[in-house]
C-alpha cells in the first residue's frame, strides 16, 4: 500500500480575492499541506499546469478571463492532465450550478465558508484517488472480479474507474448510458454495477429493474452514485434493488468501506 501524507500533496488554488487566497492558505497549512502555489485566473492557473502539474486544483467559481467549470474542462479534456484532482470552492448553493460539477468527477465542492472538516475529507479523499490501497477479500480476488461501470459523464466514469482501480479492481467495461448497460449484459457476466442515477433514456432506476427481473444476473450487487437528493426518487431506487447507495461528489474511503460490505457478504 502507497499512502500519501497531507505534506507530499502539491496544491494550486486558483481565487481571485486576495483576502479569500490568504484565508485558504492558511486553512490548507493547518491542515498540513505546504506545497501551495497559487494563481488568480484561468490563464496563470494553465500556465502553472503545464509547467508544474499539481496533484489537486481547488478553485473559485468565477474569474476575470473565465470559471472553475472551463478551468475543469481543459483539465479533464487533457490525458496528461488525467491525474490531477479539482475541488470547487464557492458560496454558489443553486442546485443547478453546481450540478455540472458533481457530474464532471470533481473531488470535492467545499461552501464559502468552509471547516476544518469539509478541508479534511477533500484532501482525504484527493490522497485515496492518488494511493494504492487494495481490498482485501475473503471470497474473492479483487483483481478477477468483472464491474461494469454506468454513466453517461465520461468524467465521472473515469474518476469512478480511478477509485476502484486504486483498491485492485481491473476487470472494468465502461457503458454511457442504461439501454448500453442492458446490452452489455445480455452478452457477458459481471460481479458488480455502478451506475448514474440520472441518464437520458434508461436511467438508473430502469437499469436496476431491469436487472432485479428481467435479466439473468438478478442478484449481483448494485452500487448507485447519484447526486439526486429527492427522496420520493432514492426510496424508489431502494425499493427496486439498489444495494447501495453514495453521494456524487463520492469519498473513496467510503466507496472501499461501501464495496467491503457489497462484497463480502
Amino acid at each position: 500500500m502507497s499512502h500519501l501524507q497531507p505534506s507530499e500533496l502539491s496544491i494550486l488554488l486558483v481565487e481571485p480575492s486576495d483576502t479569500q487566497r490568504k484565508i485558504i492558505c492558511q486553512r490548507l497549512e493547518q491542515e498540513g499541506v505546504k506545497l501551495i502555489q497559487t494563481a488568480t485566473n484561468l490563464a496563470e492557473a494553465m500556465q502553472i499546469i503545464n509547467r508544474h502539474q499539481p496533484d489537486l486544483v481547488a478553485s473559485a467559481m468565477h474569474y476575470a478571463d473565465g470559471t472553475a467549470l472551463e478551468l475543469l474542462q481543459q483539465i479533464k479534456s487533457s490525458a496528461h492532465f488525467s491525474d490531477i484532482q479539482f475541488m470547487l470552492v464557492s458560496s454558489e448553493c443553486r442546485r443547478e450550478q453546481l450540478e455540472q460539477f458533481r457530474q464532471s468527477g470533481v473531488v470535492a465542492i467545499l461552501p464559502k465558508p468552509f471547516s476544518a472538516e469539509h478541508l479534511g475529507k477533500a484532501i482525504n479523499a484527493t490522497i485515496d484517488l492518488l494511493s494504492n490501497d487494495e481490498l482485501d477479500l475473503t471470497h474473492f480476488d479483487v483483481q478477477d472480479l468483472r464491474v461494469l461501470v454506468v454513466d453517461d459523464s465520461k468524467m465521472a466514469r473515469n474518476i469512478i474507474k480511478r477509485t476502484i482501480t486504486n483498491l485492485g479492481l481491473r476487470m472494468i467495461t465502461e457503458a454511457e448510458d442504461g439501454q448500453q448497460a442492458i446490452e452489455l449484459m445480455q452478452q457477458q457476466m459481471f460481479d458488480l454495477v455502478i451506475t448514474d442515477y440520472n441518464m437520458p433514456s434508461v436511467d438508473g432506476l430502469a437499469l436496476t429493474q431491469f436487472i432485479r427481473n428481467d435479466s439473468q444476473q438478478s442478484h449481483i450487487p448494485i452500487l448507485m452514485v447519484s447526486s439526486e437528493a429527492n427522496e420520493t426518487h432514492l426510496s424508489n431506487v431502494s425499493q427496486a434493488g439498489v444495494n447501495a447507495l453514495c453521494d456524487k461528489p463520492f469519498e473513496p474511503n467510503v466507496v472501499k468501506q461501501i464495496l467491503y460490505q457489497l462484497l463480502e457478504e
